[in-house]
C-alpha cells in the first residue's frame, strides 16, 4: 500500500500547542492572516490628542450610526480592531472589567499600557493551551493618562509594541508607508484626522464620501473618548483631499 505524504503544514496546523520543525506555530499565522484580512483600522497621535479611525463598510439598510469597530474600554481608553470583531468585542469586554476593577481597589484611572499587557498576556494564554484558538483580531489601544498620550498595538500572539502612529488590517503595510513618510509629531489634530482619512481612501475601494470612514478622539485636556460627528469629518475629508492633491502634484 503506498502512503501519500502530507505537506509540511498538515499535522502541525492542528494542534495550538504543537511547533513545526522550522519553529512555528500556524495556527497563530492563521490568526494573524485573519488580521490582515480585516478592515483598515489606524491610530495617529497628535500635539493635541489621538485619532481612532476605522473603515466600515455597511450594508444598505444597516443602521451606520452605530461603529462596530471602535469601542470604549474606559472614559480615557478606546479601542480600534481589525480582524474577527466577536473576538474584540470579548477582549473589550476584558478590558472593561480590568479597567474597572483597578478603578475601584486604587481609586484612580488605569493606565494605557496595563491595559495593553494584560490584554497581550491574555492572547499569550491562548497561543500554549490545547482546547482553545488564538483570538482572531489585533487592537489599537489608545489612551492619555498620567504619562501622557500613548498608543499600543496587541496581536494575536500576544505582543505589544507602542507607537505614535500604526495601521492594522487590510492593505496596512501600504498605509504605514505612507504614516512613516507623511506623520509629524507635533501635527494637529485635524492634520492627524485627515492624514488618517487620506490613509483610508488609499487603500480602499471607495476614493470619495464618508460614509464607510469612522472617526473618534481622544483630547489631551479631556481625556475623553468622543465619537467625531459626520460634519466634521466632511471638513477633514476635504482637507485630506487638498493634501493628497499636493502631494502628487
Amino acid at each position: 500500500m503506498k502512503i501519500e505524504l502530507l505537506p509540511a503544514a498538515a499535522g502541525y496546523d492542528r494542534a495550538i500547542t504543537v511547533f513545526s520543525p522550522d519553529g512555528r506555530l500556524y495556527q497563530v499565522e492563521y490568526a494573524i492572516e485573519t488580521v490582515r484580512r480585516g478592515t483598515l483600522a489606524i491610530g495617529i497621535k497628535s500635539k493635541d490628542g489621538i485619532i481612532l479611525a476605522v473603515e466600515e463598510k455597511p450594508r444598505k439598510l444597516q443602521n451606520a450610526e452605530v461603529t462596530q469597530k471602535i469601542f470604549q474600554v474606559d472614559d480615557h481608553i478606546g479601542v480600534a480592531a481589525a480582524g474577527y470583531i466577536p473576538d474584540a468585542r470579548s477582549q473589550v469586554d476584558n478590558a472593561r472589567f480590568f479597567s474597572q476593577s483597578n478603578r475601584m481597589i486604587y481609586d484612580e484611572p488605569i493606565e494605557v499600557e496595563s491595559v495593553a499587557k494584560h490584554l497581550a498576556d491574555q492572547c499569550q494564554q491562548f497561543t500554549q493551551y490545547a482546547g482553545v484558538r488564538p483570538f482572531g483580531v489585533a487592537l489599537i489601544i489608545a489612551g492619555i493618562d498620567k504619562s501622557g498620550s500613548t498608543i499600543y498595538l496587541t496581536d494575536p500572539s500576544g505582543t505589544y509594541i507602542s507607537y505614535d502612529a500604526v495601521a492594522i488590517g487590510s492593505g496596512a503595510d501600504q498605509v504605514t508607508e505612507h504614516l512613516e513618510k507623511y506623520y509629524k509629531k507635533d501635527m494637529s489634530l485635524e492634520d492627524a484626522a485627515a492624514l488618517a482619512i487620506e490613509s483610508i481612501y488609499l487603500v480602499s475601494e471607495d476614493k470619495e464620501g464618508i460614509k464607510h470612514v469612522k472617526l473618534s478622539q481622544i483630547l489631551n485636556d479631556a481625556k475623553l473618548l468622543t465619537k467625531i460627528p459626520e460634519k466634521d469629518i466632511e471638513k477633514y475629508a476635504a482637507k485630506a483631499k487638498e493634501q493628497s492633491a499636493k502631494r502628487q502634484s
